[in-house]
């Protein structure tokens, strides 16, 4: 793939899957709950929408690679590249009628994330990143994204979806780091990993995600300077307990305090 017509590729990708979400977009949508008995989990038709034509486009332009999608699972896991895909990452958000869901697109090579993008079409953003760089593209224009410098947590921005997502020594983990940070803001989902990338927001500590909740914003995260792992220091690129930091001091800090 050359780097033209990837990023025209990925951007295409973008814009239809976008446009088969919109539509949906505080409406009266049905909601279904995946949750089985357990917390919480909708689905909608926009999500379902947004991954089938993101499948489709994949499978006519890249048949040999894989996917890996929140909606319709695996096919292909094994190919060397894999396309990573959740259509709504934040329906809870998305159902409010809240605009910081976005799709967020994935490009794993032998399992490694080497590309993202987080795209939010009711705000019109876009933010990706290949490990190297990142870059917001918006209604203001077009920029580099760099997270900021943070020397302490005391001094830190804190976000994670909920604290009702952990539970027990998870939560009391999470509430040791909480209670340092100078301030914690709540229900972001993916968004909060792109204000990190932005410079807006300091650190974002979560459990429980998937490969699918994480892999496309890893690129954007490191290629704005950032850091992102799991909560013992490994690959995020399979989701499981993640602390995601603009300053490695400010990692550091997190991950001792998550492991004690």
């Amino acid at each position: 793939m050359g780097l033209i017509d990837f990023t025209h590729f990925v951007n295409e990708l973008a814009t239809q899957s976008g446009q088969a979400i919109l539509p949906f977009f505080r409406t009266a949508i049905a909601t279904e709950d995946k949750s089985r008995g357990g917390a919480f989990d909708p689905v909608t038709e926009a999500d379902r929408a947004s991954e089938a034509t993101m499948r489709h486009l994949i499978k006519r332009s890249f048949p040999t690679h894989g996917i890996v999608g929140e909606e319709f699972g695996a096919e292909r896991e094994d190919a060397d590249y894999v396309w990573v895909l959740d259509p709504i990452d934040g329906t809870r958000a998305f159902i409010a009628g809240l605009p910081t869901w976005g799709t967020l697109i994935g490009l794993t090579y032998r399992r490694r994330p080497v590309f993202g993008m987080m795209h939010q079409p009711f705000t019109g953003e876009r933010f990706f990143g290949d490990g190297g760089s990142a870059t917001y593209r918006g209604p203001g224009g077009e920029r580099k994204l760099m997270t900021r410098r943070c020397a302490s947590l005391k001094d830190a921005v804190i976000s994670t979806t909920s604290p009702r997502l952990f539970a027990g020594d998870e939560l009391r983990a999470y509430d040791r780091v909480e209670s340092v940070a100078r301030l914690a803001r709540y229900g972001c989902d993916c968004y909060a990993y792109c204000m990190l990338a932005a410079g807006h927001i300091d650190l974002v500590v979560e459990s429980g995600l998937k490969s699918y909740d994480i892999a496309a914003l890893v690129p954007i995260i490191e290629g704005a300077g950032g850091v992102v792992t799991t909560w013992e220091g490994g690959s995020a690129a399979d989701g499981g307990r993640i602390v995601a930091a603009g300053d490695r001091r400010v990692h550091a800090a997190a991950v001792e305090l998550l492991s004690r």
